[in-house]
């Protein structure tokens, strides 16, 4: 399931919260209980190595 991130404009925690993709933009209250929060744009990283032809 994704994990996505947010951060409260009220304490300024952030926090990831796992929910299916249809949920993804539904709002998300902090842990503190906090209403006022938005969603991070995050980077995905990717393994691997990549070489150029010699």
């Amino acid at each position: 399931m994704p994990r996505y991130e947010f951060r409260c404009r009220t304490c300024g925690d952030t926090f990831e919260v796992s929910r299916p993709m249809s949920e993804s933009s539904a709002p998300a209250s902090c842990p503190a209980g906090h209403d006022d929060t938005a969603k991070l744009l995050s980077t995905v990283a990717v393994g691997g190595t990549s070489s150029a032809p010699a």
